[in-house]
């Protein structure tokens, strides 16, 4: 990085005080912290508890999430905005390593959906990201659904009189 980057990222300014970096996990690193608490006595009974009753009261649809408690406490769900999980690595991102679940103003990606549109400063305070990572994520989505979009096989359109006549073999 040059130096004028260096400078830049040391700013003053109270808004880059109060943000943090999202923190990634690898799955190597999740292994070596699991093996590690194993060794020094293993998994705690009642956070295993803790889980266990967790994730038998985690709701199935979005109907029975809906009224739920809020902060959402599932943070496995893939709606949940506090930690995001790779599909192709398996690595966990910290959208707020700084934060506390209870912290965080919005934790379910559905809640804030529902309230309808939002700028791209609201996205950014919500996700953890700048106002220009949003817009760059915004056009790379926008740009894989028209691929997906212009790919897709389209019907062609009815002839003008009507519906096709489908010939049977007695027709021949």
């Amino acid at each position: 990085m040059n130096e004028a980057k260096r400078n830049l990222d040391r700013s003053d300014s109270p808004a880059a005080e109060q943000r943090q970096r999202a923190r990634t996990m690898s799955r190597k690193e999740m292994a070596r912290q699991f093996r590690q608490q194993v060794a020094s006595g293993g998994v705690d009974p009642e956070l295993q508890a803790l889980a266990a009753e967790l994730e038998a009261t985690r709701p199935k649809l979005r109907a029975d999430c809906a009224e739920g408690p809020r902060p959402c406490p599932y943070v496995s769900c893939k709606f949940n905005l506090y930690v995001d999980v790779n599909p192709r690595t398996g690595s966990v991102k910290m959208n707020f390593p700084d934060k506390e679940l209870w912290e965080i103003g919005d934790t379910c990606a559905l809640d804030v959906a529902d309230r309808g549109g939002i700028t791209l400063e609201e996205v950014g305070a919500i996700m953890n990201l700048t106002r220009e990572r949003v817009r760059q994520l915004e056009t790379r989505g926008l740009t894989s659904l028209r691929v997906i979009a212009d790919d897709e096989p389209r019907n062609p359109p009815p002839p003008p009189g009507g519906a096709r006549k489908v010939f049977d073999d007695d027709d021949y």
